[in-house]
């Protein structure tokens, strides 16, 4: 198995031109040597930070892909570009969106990748509201203004057994098996707020990515922090349309 990373980035409001300069939130551990974390529902009595690291910004330059697409694969960058329109396209009931885009989200993909079974184990509808705070209410969930990682191996194995019933996990995780996501906008262009991603090839994967424990209500998970390197290569699609879309490779 071999995974590959979905970096989410900041352009603090401002229209991207072709290739630019953005400044990225990058990931800065804790001084004191302690197991980083970041909790995704604080518990306002305990007093606890929601998180213990800080963000280390850093301005760089973000490659614009259109017209070049062809060139970034799932298995070379970790991630490829494609165009097909949705035919769900309201995006604001969760049911509806289970009921309708799952089944054509995962026909896609599977024509895509070539996978023999696919699993949805989640989605996220998110909307840029200038000014509003996002506190991790799903209907108010706005563009990640971090770098980032989604799923660690560890936390990737976790979704398995997670996801799959106790009958199936075993065997499936004695095959190869990867983590997808499948993004796209879903009323017009990303303009404002675009998707940047890393190019994989320009990743240092053992000094690059720290784990960080991810803590629910109920569970905890995992996420890559990422440390600032100034060999990353970083890519968009300028003005991604709705009919177009994304595919990467955690």
């Amino acid at each position: 198995m071999r995974l590959t990373f979905r970096f989410t980035s900041s352009t603090n409001g401002l229209i991207m031109a072709s290739d630019t300069i953005s400044t990225l939130n990058y990931f800065l551990p804790p001084s004191d040597g302690s197991r980083p974390y970041n909790r995704v529902y604080a518990d306002s009595t305990t007093g606890k930070p929601t998180r213990n690291w800080i963000d280390d910004p850093h301005d760089m330059q973000v490659g614009d892909v259109r017209g070049k697409e062809e060139l970034y694969k799932l298995d070379n960058a970790g991630f490829q570009y494609g165009r097909e329109a949705a035919k769900h396209t309201s995006f604001l009931n969760d049911d509806e969106i289970e009921r309708e885009y799952y089944p054509e989200s995962i026909d896609l993909i599977k024509r895509v990748t070539g996978a023999s079974k696919i699993v949805i184990f989640d989605h996220t509808i998110r909307r840029r509201r200038p000014g509003e705070i996002d506190n991790h209410n799903p209907q108010k969930r706005q563009p990640v203004s971090r770098v980032h990682v989604d799923q660690t191996p560890t936390a990737s194995t976790g979704r398995v057994h997670r996801h799959l019933p106790p009958t199936e996990a075993p065997s499936l995780l004695r095959r190869r098996f990867q983590i997808i996501n499948l993004w796209r906008p879903i009323s017009h262009a990303a303009v404002d707020w675009p998707l940047a991603l890393c190019d994989f090839r320009s990743v240092d994967f053992e000094k690059d990515l720290v784990p960080v424990a991810h803590v629910y209500a109920d569970r905890e998970g995992e996420t890559f922090g990422v440390k600032y390197n100034p060999n990353h290569q970083w890519k968009y699609m300028k003005a991604m349309t709705p009919e177009e879309y994304v595919l990467i490779k955690w």
